[in-house]
Parts: C-alpha cells; sequence; structure tokens
C-alpha cells in the first residue's frame, strides 16, 4: 500500500511539474533578443483596443456581445496581440476623456470596470490571444499625469481644449519631479498588478493572457530638464512591477526619441534597464508634420521616407542592447481628412502597407523588429458624433479626437486585406 502511494505521488508531482513547465511556456518571454511563445518564435500583428475593459463592463459603456464579436473578427483575421488601457482615471463628465473611469479617486476604484478587464482577460485567454496592459498616460484623455498631479496637491490641471497644448505640456513636465504623484501611481500600480481574476480565479501574475505590463501610454518627460527625473520615475516603476511579477515582460510604451524630447540617448537608457523586456516606437506622420491633412496621398512618401528613418536609428539602439522592437502605435488618416466611414483609405493602405514591409522584411532577415500594433481597431462601432459623447460606440479614436480619424472598421475592406497579407508574411517568419 505504502508503495502504491508513493508511486501515485511520484506521478502527480511529476504532472505538476509538466503542467507548471507547460503554463510557463505558454508566457511571452525575450530570448536572445527575439520573442518565444509556447517555446516558438512569436512575431506578430497586433491592434490597440484601448477600450477593451470598459466593453467588456456590464455598466456604462459595457457591450459583452459586441466584445465577443470584436474578438472573434479580430482571431479569425490572425490578430492575436490588443494593447488595452487598464482603466482611465479621475472624474467623469469631463469633455474629451474617457468614461467611465476606473480609479475615480486615488485608490477609490469603479468594481464594474475591474470585473471588465477581469472578463476581458478571461475571454482573450479562450481566443488564444495575449494583451498589452498599460497603467498610466501622460495624456489627458484617460486622466494620466494630470489626476497624479492634483492629487499630489498641485493644485487643479489644466487641459489642452482649454489652454492648448504647449500650457498643457508645461504643466504635465512637473510630473517627473512630483514624488508624491509618484507614490499614488506606485499604489495604483501595485493593486492592479496583485489582482487575483474573479472569473478564472487566476492571479495575474500567473495569466498567460497577459504578455506585457506597459508604464504607461507615451510617458514624456516634457522638458529636457526632467530627463533625468522621467528616466528615475520609469527605473522606479519597472522595478515595483519586476517584484510583483516575475513572470510576465516588461514595457515603458515610449514614442521613442520623440518622447524623449528627442534624445536618443535617454531613450536608449531607459529602454537599456535591467527591468525592460523589449523596446517600443510609436509612428504618426499627421500628428508630427510630415503629412497634411489635405495632401495626405501627396506626402505620403515623405511620411515613409522620414518613417523608416526614423525605425532604424532605434533598430541600431535595439542591437546594441540585445532587444527586440515593437512599432506599438501607427496611424494616418483617412483620404480627404475625413471622418465618415464610407470615406477611401488610400494613403492609409499605403502606409500601413510599408510599416508592414519594415516589419516583416527586418524579421525575415533574423532582425529584432518582432511586431507592430496599428491604431486602431474600431471594428463593428458605428460612429454618431465627430466629437465623442456617452452613450456613443467606442472607436479607437479616444475622446479627444474625431471619430473616425484613426479607427479602422469593420467595412474598410481594403485595409483589412493589407493587414490579412502581413498576417500571413508574418506567421511565416521562423
Amino acid at each position: 500500500m505504502k508503495q502504491l502511494l508513493f508511486l501515485l505521488a511520484t506521478v502527480a508531482l511529476v504532472m505538476g511539474c509538466q503542467q507548471k513547465q507547460t503554463g510557463e511556456q505558454d508566457f511571452v518571454r525575450v530570448e536572445n533578443g527575439h520573442f518565444v511563445r509556447a517555446g516558438k518564435p512569436y512575431y506578430y500583428v497586433g491592434t490597440n483596443f484601448w477600450y477593451g475593459a470598459i466593453l467588456a463592463s456590464e455598466g456604462q459603456g459595457g457591450n459583452r456581445d459586441r466584445l465577443a464579436r470584436e474578438l472573434d473578427e479580430m482571431k479569425r483575421m490572425g490578430i492575436d496581440n490588443l494593447r488595452i488601457l487598464v482603466g482611465s482615471d479621475g472624474e467623469r463628465g469631463v469633455k474629451t476623456k474617457v468614461e467611465p473611469t476606473l480609479q475615480e479617486k486615488p485608490g477609490v476604484y469603479n468594481d464594474t470596470i475591474l470585473a471588465g478587464l477581469d472578463y476581458l482577460l478571461m475571454e482573450m485567454g479562450k481566443r488564444d490571444m495575449v494583451a498589452v496592459l498599460y497603467l498610466n498616460n501622460s495624456w489627458e484623455w484617460s486622466g494620466g499625469y494630470g489626476f497624479y498631479l492634483e492629487h499630489a496637491g498641485a493644485g487643479r490641471q489644466p487641459r489642452p481644449d482649454d489652454v492648448g497644448y504647449p500650457a498643457f505640456m508645461e504643466a504635465m513636465s512637473k510630473y517627473a519631479t512630483n514624488e508624491k504623484a509618484h507614490q499614488l501611481f506606485y499604489d495604483y500600480v501595485r493593486f492592479i498588478v496583485s489582482r487575483t481574476n474573479r472569473y478564472t480565479g487566476k492571479a495575474y501574475k500567473d495569466d498567460p493572457a497577459i504578455m506585457s505590463w506597459q508604464i504607461g501610454n507615451e510617458p514624456r518627460a516634457f522638458s529636457t530638464e526632467a530627463l533625468p527625473a522621467f528616466e528615475k520615475w520609469l527605473s522606479e516603476a519597472s522595478g515595483i512591477i519586476r517584484e510583483l511579477d516575475p513572470n510576465h515582460l516588461i514595457s515603458i510604451g515610449s514614442e521613442g526619441a520623440w518622447g524623449c524630447e528627442n534624445d536618443f540617448g535617454c531613450w536608449e537608457r531607459i529602454c537599456a534597464d535591467q527591468n525592460v523586456d523589449y523596446c517600443n516606437v510609436h509612428l504618426w506622420p499627421y500628428n508630427w508634420g510630415w503629412a497634411k491633412p489635405d495632401s495626405l496621398i501627396e506626402h505620403l512618401p515623405r511620411a515613409c521616407e522620414n518613417t523608416k528613418e526614423y525605425i532604424d536609428k532605434h533598430l541600431a539602439i535595439c542591437q546594441r542592447l540585445g532587444k527586440p522592437l515593437v512599432m506599438e502605435e501607427f496611424g494616418y488618416p483617412r483620404d480627404g481628412f475625413s471622418f465618415a466611414t464610407s470615406s477611401s483609405t488610400k494613403g492609409r493602405d499605403g502606409y500601413y502597407r510599408y510599416v508592414f514591409s519594415l516589419v516583416a522584411d527586418n524579421a525575415e532577415q533574423g532582425g529584432l523588429f518582432a511586431g507592430c500594433n496599428f491604431w486602431g481597431w474600431g471594428g463593428f462601432a458605428r460612429p454618431q458624433h465627430e466629437q465623442w459623447q456617452v452613450g456613443d460606440d467606442y472607436t479607437n479614436d479616444p475622446a479627444q479626437e474625431a471619430q473616425g480619424l484613426n479607427s479602422v472598421f469593420a467595412t474598410d475592406t481594403t485595409t483589412l486585406a493589407v493587414i490579412r497579407e502581413q498576417v500571413e508574411r508574418m506567421s511565416k517568419v521562423k
């Protein structure tokens, strides 16, 4: 009898070890500068789906039927990597800001949105999809820096629609040196990263449906003087996340040198941090003045040329660091700067095709350019107003931007065809 019990215990131990090993292989990892998932190279075409947790909730803005349709459609197309906002911060009813909010005051959370995030991760896990979850934002559309500054005692913070972006960015430059604001953010990080999913019973740190924790969406110093403090904050944040969660990748969410006051040295230093596993860049030809609203197609060659130069400079740094690069935001307006879903997308299709070719060409040559997330997935949304209003469908254009500006909808057949071509090409990269 003792021998039988010993044998059963041994079998259980071996099976447990095998399950642990299998589970560990499900996490996306970085090995020798390349992503690996389930023991295989992982190259991907992803998208931005910032509103996923809200859509997955059962409260204001929630629509689980639509969520299922969106996830199924993306999965059908081969899009398996979604970059998602954990939640917005601050009071509701603020024009140009996402709502409903998750963190209404520091440490005061909207459980409906937390349930939405849990549900979203469960549904993504069922479909073998992975999430990049960003925890902060330098911009006003989800609260971000301004929320933490206000609650750290810095007074009411300006919004760009009231004072313009120069004044807004000057105010936000104070975040880098505000230790109290940082501590409020770190408390939030600890709360989220330490969560357990109510639907699956799985701790977030043990959930392979999460690919990466990301410190923020386009974190910036907003001044050259603030760069040292900015670098210190990012290092502290990544260290806290790593202490809480040894299983998942950590990324910054940076635009690249553009988000570091055009200081490539700063970008290299923040990416070199021992707790940062891979590098990010964003590219916005219209926003950065490379293409004009009245000549989007005519300026496409210049946008592509500048894009390649920007990517090449960052890839050279990644090569020195031995870390993969993801272009996790890029977009291009619809032709004629139209917001109508019926308008053509010749310029966007051309830009997407060019960006995709840069990623795939480099990956096929064994380079470090491993993935991209286009901005972004509007799917089955039907925009009702140019300025988003409560009750409107969520597109991937946040509340401060015209609805339809950069979203890819399920009716954009030519853009979807370009995306499918890239998915097929990337799936063959070994």
